[in-house]
């Protein structure tokens, strides 16, 4: 399965608090927002199982 690309419009100041959190976390904002939309999925159980798996395994080898 691969990545999929669109475009996201943000208000500057959101994408400021994007970029100083990325930073923080030693990701790109890219990144940062695809860990805050697969954190969001799986709290809210809207991956399945292996989907799960496979990130968390893809976050593993980033740490």
């Amino acid at each position: 399965m691969g990545k999929k690309s669109f475009v996201l419009r943000v208000e500057e100041d959101t994408f400021a608090a994007l970029e100083k959190w990325a930073a923080d976390e030693f990701r790109s904002v890219n990144g940062q927002l695809e860990w805050i939309v697969s954190e969001a999925l799986k709290k809210n159980g809207r991956l399945k199982q292996q989907n799960i798996v496979n990130n968390d395994k893809k976050e593993n080898k980033n740490d």
